[in-house]
C-alpha cells in the first residue's frame, strides 16, 4: 500500500501503521481492495536493501546510535534470509510489503525496528523500491538482448550467400542474403539495447529522502544514502521525486518497441513456416500439433510473442492513462503502476528468452526452397533497368521499358531468364548476353555493394561491426 504511514506497537497481528484519529477498522473487502502485498512482494529485496541503507544513513548522520543502526541492518538481513528460505511468507494482513519487512524487523529487533521509518515516507520509500528494482531488471533485458544478437550473427555468418525474397507490401520485390536479412533485427535489437541504457539513466535517480511530499526536518544525508544504493544522483524537487513515474513510462515505451521488434520476426516465422511459403521448417523441440488435425504443426512460439506484444502496449496506455490527471504529489493511483510494470517485464524477458531459442535451435532454412523461390519471379526486373541505365539509356525510359518486358512474359508464361538474345535485343539494342549474368540471382544480389546493402561484400562488413558491437558492451 503505497501511501504514508506512521509506527504502531508490534505484536497486535491486526493493527495498522496509521494515524490514531481513525476509530474503527477497515471493512475487510476495502482491506483487501486496499492491499498491495499480492504483487509488491516482488520487491521485497529492494525494499530490504533500501532500508538497510537508510538506516546506515540515520545513524551516520547521528539520528539514531551506531548500535541501532546495525541492530537495524541485521535485523533486516535476516528477513533477506528467511524470505529466500522459504519461512518468511506475509499475508495479506500485511497490507504492503514495506510493512510486512517492518513489523517482521519489530519482532525481531524490538522497539528499535521502530526507528527504521524516521525521516520517511511510504512514498519515497516505494519509489525507490521501484527504481532498484527496474534498474536490475533492465540489466536483465540487456543481457538477453546481446543474447538474441549473438544467435542472429552465428546464423548470419554461416548464410552471408543464402539467398531470400526480398518483399515491400508482402509482394516479392528484390532478392536479399539471408545473413542481411537477420542483421536488420540485430539493428532494431541494438537500437533497443541503447534505448534501455538511456533509460536507466533516469531510473537511477533517488527519492529517498523526498519524504511523503516535502522532505523533513531530520538531517539526512540524502546524497550517502543513494551513494550506497549505487544511483547516479538525487531528485532535486521532493515533489516531483515521490509522484514521478516518467522513468516508468519511458521503460514501458522501450518495452513496447522491443515487442514491436520480436512481434515483426514472429510474423515472418509464420509466414515462413507455412506451406505456402515453405521457407523454414519448425523442429519438434518449438512446435505443437493439433488435438484434431494430425498432420499441423503450429508455430506457437511466434504466435504467443506476437499475441503477448499487445499486452505490453496495453500496460503502456494504462500508464500513460494513470498518469495524466494526478496532481501533485503522491496519490494512491500510483499503487497501479506495479502490475503494469511487473509484468511488462516478466513478458519481455519470457519473450526474448522464448525467440532466442526459438532461432537458435528450433526451426531449420530450407536452402533448397529458398533458392527455389529467388529463381521464380520477377524480383530481377530492377536489375534489367539498372544494365540499361549503365549503358546510356534514361532510368525512367528503361523502367518503362521493363515493365512492357514483364508484362509480355507474364502474357507468354516465360521469366526474365527465359527470353533468348534475340528477343532481348528486339526489345532494346544494348542487350547482350552479359544480360544472363547481370540477372542471376546471386549476381542481384552481390551487386548491390552500396554501403549498408544487402551485396555480400557489404553484408560480411556488418557481420564485423555487429561483432564489434557486442565486444564492446
Amino acid at each position: 500500500m503505497d501511501t504514508e504511514l506512521t509506527q504502531q506497537p508490534a505484536g497486535d497481528p491486526t493493527a495498522k501503521t496509521w494515524s490514531q484519529r481513525f476509530e474503527s477498522a477497515l471493512h475487510p473487502a476495502i482491506a483487501r481492495f486496499n492491499a498491495s502485498i499480492g504483487f509488491d512482494i516482488e520487491l521485497i529485496e529492494y525494499d530490504i536493501t533500501g532500508s538497510q541503507a537508510h538506516a546506515k544513513m540515520l545513524a551516520r548522520t547521528g539520528i539514531i546510535s551506531p548500535e541501532d543502526g546495525e541492530q537495524l541492518v541485521a535485523g533486516l538481513e535476516q528477513i533477506r534470509q528467511e524470505y529466500r528460505q522459504g519461512q518468511f511468507q506475509p499475508g495479506i494482513d500485511a497490507e504492503d510489503v514495506h510493512f510486512a519487512v517492518e513489523r517482521r524487523l519489530t519482532e525481531i529487533v524490538g522497539d528499535v525496528g521502530k526507528k527504521l521509518h524516521t525521516a520517511r515516507s511510504r512514498n519515497d520509500q516505494v519509489g525507490t523500491d521501484t527504481r532498484l528494482y527496474l534498474r536490475d531488471r533492465i540489466d536483465q533485458i540487456r543481457s538477453q538482448l546481446r543474447e538474441f544478437q549473438t544467435v542472429l550473427i552465428d546464423i548470419a555468418e554461416v548464410n552471408v550467400e543464402t539467398l531470400i525474397p526480398g518483399y515491400t507490401h508482402l509482394q516479392r520485390a528484390q532478392p536479399v542474403s539471408l545473413a542481411h536479412h537477420l542483421l536488420a533485427y540485430f539493428e532494431m535489437l541494438q537500437r533497443d539495447y541503447e534505448r534501455l541504457g538511456e533509460i536507466q539513466k533516469r531510473v537511477n535517480i533517488s527519492p529517498l529522502g523526498c519524504g511523503a511530499l516535502a522532505g523533513t526536518t531530520f538531517p539526512i544525508d540524502r546524497h550517502y544514502a543513494a551513494k550506497e544504493l549505487h544511483f547516479d544522483g538525487v531528485y532535486g524537487n521532493s515533489l516531483d521525486g515521490v509522484s514521478d513515474r516518467d522513468f516508468a513510462i519511458e521503460f514501458l515505451c522501450a518495452a513496447s518497441l522491443i515487442m514491436v521488434h520480436l512481434s515483426r520476426l514472429s510474423e515472418e516465422m509464420i509466414l515462413w513456416a507455412s506451406q505456402e511459403f515453405g521457407f523454414i521448417t519448425l523442429k519438434d523441440s518449438c512446435a505443437t500439433g493439433s488435438s484434431i488435425m494430425p498432420q499441423k504443426k503450429n508455430p506457437d512460439v511466434p504466435e504467443l510473442v506476437r499475441g503477448k506484444a499487445g499486452r505490453v502496449f496495453g500496460h503502456l496506455q494504462a500508464m500513460l492513462v494513470l498518469m495524466k490527471g494526478l496532481p501533485l504529489a503522491y496519490n494512491k493511483d500510483l499503487q497501479e503502476d506495479k502490475e503494469a510494470l511487473f509484468d511488462s517485464v516478466k513478458t519481455v524477458k519470457a519473450c526474448l528468452e522464448a525467440m532466442t531459442i526459438l532461432i537458435r535451435e528450433g526451426l531449420e532454412f530450407k536452402t533448397d526452397r529458398l533458392r527455389e523461390a529467388v529463381s521464380e519471379d520477377f524480383s530481377n526486373a530492377t536489375d534489367v533497368a539498372d544494365y540499361l541505365a549503365a549503358r546510356g539509356v534514361p532510368f525512367r525510359e528503361a523502367y518503362n521499358l521493363v515493365g512492357k518486358v514483364v508484362k509480355t512474359c507474364l502474357a507468354g508464361g516465360k521469366l526474365l531468364k527465359d527470353l533468348t538474345l534475340e528477343e532481348w535485343k528486339a526489345l532494346h539494342p544494348s542487350f547482350e548476353v552479359d544480360i544472363y549474368e547481370a540477372i542471376a540471382p546471386q549476381r542481384v544480389v552481390a551487386a548491390r555493394n552500396s554501403y549498408g546493402g544487402t551485396g555480400f561484400d557489404q553484408v560480411n562488413q556488418a557481420l564485423q561491426t555487429a561483432k564489434s558491437r557486442l565486444a564492446l558492451s
